[in-house]
């Protein structure tokens, strides 16, 4: 409604074109501050305002919309912060983010310090990375950034070379956990829920068709002695953040989130899968980026659905799982080939398959792996 932000998903404010207000003018003041709009005093989400969250989204891997929800709300606010303008330290109950974080991040992980992934969240492991950088230079180690700490990092040069260390511990990891299915853990993640229903179109609702799917991967995985959890229960609908955090609590080695598509076009159809990327510092998750395109090849092989190919994108549950995470948007409920194959409960059960077998190809060697579409459930390795 003009004049005013709308409630979107869990009471989340949402701004668009027409709306104004306090909050209005604070995110244009952001986006000025930027360098993505030019100066002025106005209050007004007008179509250069758009334009410009448009142009932060595509540059900040985000859904491309024009629209500040949530996601693109916190992604604005952490874009404002330069290393060394505040003092970062690891707070359990909310941690910091921001650019800043992200370029420390970076530096110690080009100096050879563990840091799990650049992904501009101070969590534990960034934590005990400042702490032996700080115990290395001969600082107080309390864990905490601040200005002598800042300025030993500027004088340091890197000292890691030939590759990404997070790259090699994550692969390192996978190769570590073995080729059997049994004692491992996934989280299964159905898209929306609640009130939230996702895109509707020919008689099917996202929600419903992603919880379906979900309850038919966690049959199957559990057979295999897989630990599967779902993020949410039929009623419900958690919004990313939370279902980060439960993926978290499990301690999951893999996570996979299960969404539809939807367009204004009906001639929009085709499958896409998503993982950790695009990031402005570089980062990404290489064994996400692999477990995307497993999942991606097995669901085309074994349908005729277009394929859309895999994306690097910085969503809030890619970004915030511990996990390789991916996102898979299997078909346009809005398109009329895709939601009759969508409705078909056989179909169901071949997408399903489809990615408990990518789930097993992530940890098989070259040597015990099958081709693309030739791996069957009673084949896998429990």
């Amino acid at each position: 409604m003009a004049g005013n932000s709308l409630d979107g998903p869990h009471g989340a404010r949402i701004y668009r074109i027409g709306d104004s207000g306090d909050a209005v003018a604070e995110i244009i003041g952001k986006l000025q501050r930027l360098g993505l709009l030019e100066s002025g005093d106005h209050h007004v989400y007008d179509e250069a305002t758009a334009q410009a969250v448009r142009g932060f989204q595509q540059a900040r891997g985000l859904m491309i919309d024009g629209i500040v929800g949530p996601q693109t709300y916190r992604a604005i606010d952490d874009a404002r912060w330069r290393l060394g303008d505040r003092l970062l330290t690891y707070v359990p109950s909310h941690p910091l983010t921001g650019d800043d974080v992200a370029s420390l991040q970076a530096k110690l992980q080009e100096l050879g310090f563990a840091v799990a992934r650049v992904d501009g969240i101070f969590g534990p492991d960034t934590q005990r990375a400042v702490t032996e950088f700080q115990r290395n230079m001969g600082l107080p180690s309390d864990g905490t950034c601040g200005p002598s700490t800042f300025k030993a990092l500027q004088r340091i040069r890197p000292m890691a070379t030939g590759g990404r260390p997070d790259a090699l511990r994550a692969s390192e990891a996978v190769r570590a956990a073995g080729p059997r299915l049994s004692g491992k853990t996934v989280v299964i993640d159905p898209g929306h829920g609640g009130f939230d229903y996702g895109w509707e179109g020919n008689g099917l609702r996202e929600s419903d068709v992603a919880y379906d799917l979900a309850a038919r991967i966690e049959g199957r995985l559990g057979a295999t002695g897989v630990r599967a959890y779902l993020s949410r229960g039929r009623d419900q609908g958690p919004d990313e953040l939370a279902r980060a955090a439960f993926a978290n609590e499990t301690d999951a080695n893999l996570c996979v989130s299960l969404h539809t598509d939807g367009s204004m076009n009906p001639a929009a159809q085709g499958v896409a899968t998503y993982y950790y990327g695009a990031d402005l510092h570089g980062a990404s998750s290489s064994v996400g980026e692999q477990f995307a395109g497993l999942v991606q090849r097995e669901v085309v092989a074994r349908t005729d659905l277009l394929n859309c190919r895999t994306h690097a994108k910085t969503w809030d549950l890619l970004r915030r799982t511990k996990m390789p995470a991916v996102r898979l948007e299997i078909g346009y409920v809005t398109n009329p080939h895709d939601a009759s194959r969508l409705a078909d409960p056989d179909f169901r059960d071949v997408v399903a398959e489809a990615i408990v077998v990518a789930i097993q190809r992530v940890y098989l060697p070259p040597e015990q792996d099958a081709a693309t579409g030739m791996l069957r459930l009673g084949q896998l390795t429990v």
